[in-house]
């Protein structure tokens, strides 16, 4: 009886699409960001970000667009804050790619935070909701590129 049960449990396993495995590593990134971000936060005093499923929308579209067409660029935030509905008084957006150590969730945010415009962004206290996008893929000739997209409200 074990053995069937083990043999059903092991192909249950191999039928998950490979969509559904992808959306896992994506949630599984996009927390380890958030995390990252929030340990950041806290280590200067100010409260953690929590996430907002209209920032999220907005940060995933707009880094699935990037590697669809290869560039990295803000492009049209505002016309996407409205487009994904966004509310709040200040919004902005922090992007960031990288590979091997410097496509890690704490690689990301120490690069961020080396840049005065993106620490800005990640340490302003008005901040109070965040949308995360991460997508590895192909990226500008590069190889398992980690592509993030940070929309930040408040």
């Amino acid at each position: 009886m074990l053995k069937v049960v083990i043999g059903a449990c092991l192909t249950v396993a191999l039928l998950v699409p490979a969509t559904a495995l992808a959306r896992t590593a994506r949630t599984s990134r996009a927390t380890a960001l958030l995390d990252a971000m929030n340990s950041v936060r806290r280590q200067h005093g100010l409260r953690p970000l929590r996430i907002d499923a209209h920032l999220e929308r907005a940060a995933r579209s707009h880094s699935d667009a990037m590697v669809a067409d290869d560039v990295f660029q803000h492009g049209a935030f505002g016309s996407r804050m409205l487009r994904f509905h966004v509310t709040g008084t200040v919004a902005g957006e922090n992007l960031a790619w990288g590979t091997g150590t410097r496509g890690t969730a704490m690689g990301i945010v120490r690069a961020w935070l080396a840049s005065p415009a993106h620490r800005a962004n990640l340490l302003r206290p008005s901040f109070d909701r965040v949308g995360v996008g991460s997508v590895v893929a192909t990226f500008l000739g590069n190889r398992n590129a980690n592509v993030v997209t940070a929309d930040f409200a408040g």
